[in-house]
């Protein structure tokens, strides 16, 4: 197969600087509501880059909440990335909006958010995704499905009556960004690319060579 034939001609009318919101979280609120109008493919899914002195890590979460604080996902305290997390706190995320021909690329460290906050979300899930969280030992070398499917059952019966309680290993993440770049697919690939940078709590915005 040949990849080199694999191009696509950007048709976007792009953007301007004097089109941005000052405030780089009322452009990305913007940005992602026409990604849930445009009915994409879960708009809310970011790649995830983390690393430690092991080595480097890049996964799919999905964002759950955002706001000036930062951006909010879900995992396993016991997984990779949150080992690696603990060692460096540093990440990169990526939302890669094809179809708009978008990309939003956000830089920052992370920090747990409140256990309350952790226990809001996880009472909201679907009893068999709570139950899926108990169930999994993230990360884990596993011998075979079943032994998952195995503890998925155990986990079952052990919750059959009741809410079932947030895992202690279990909880929330809120990466404080101190870059958010908004990339706008453009012809020729002359794309329009602005950075905002967090400068003594400030955002200043720079358009950066495509």
């Amino acid at each position: 197969m040949d990849l080199n034939q694999l191009r696509r001609e950007f048709t976007s009318t792009g953007i301007s600087r004097a089109e941005l919101n000052t405030d780089p979280f009322a452009q990305f609120k913007l940005w992602i509501e026409q990604a849930v109008q445009a009915k994409l493919t879960l708009p809310n899914a970011m790649s995830l880059a983390t690393s430690d002195d092991q080595g480097i890590g890049v996964r799919t979460v999905l964002l759950k909440t955002f706001d000036q604080q930062g951006f909010v996902f879900f995992t396993n305290y016991h997984s990779k990335k949150s080992k690696q997390i603990d060692n460096n706190p540093k990440v990169a995320a990526l939302f890669p909006w094809l179809d708009l021909e978008r990309q939003v690329k956000i830089t920052g460290t992370v920090e747990k958010i409140s256990t309350l906050d952790s226990i809001k979300y996880f009472a909201s899930r679907p009893k068999a995704s709570q139950l899926g969280a108990w169930a999994s030992p993230q990360s884990s070398i596993l011998s075979s499905r079943q032994i998952l499917l195995s503890e998925f059952d155990a986990m079952q019966r052990k919750f059959k009556k009741g809410e079932v309680p947030l895992p202690d290993f279990w909880g929330g993440y809120r990466i404080v960004p101190t870059t958010i770049e908004f990339w706008q697919g453009r012809e020729n690939r002359l794309h329009d690319r602005f950075l905002y940078t967090c400068e003594n709590s400030e955002w200043v915005i720079n358009r950066l060579a495509p």
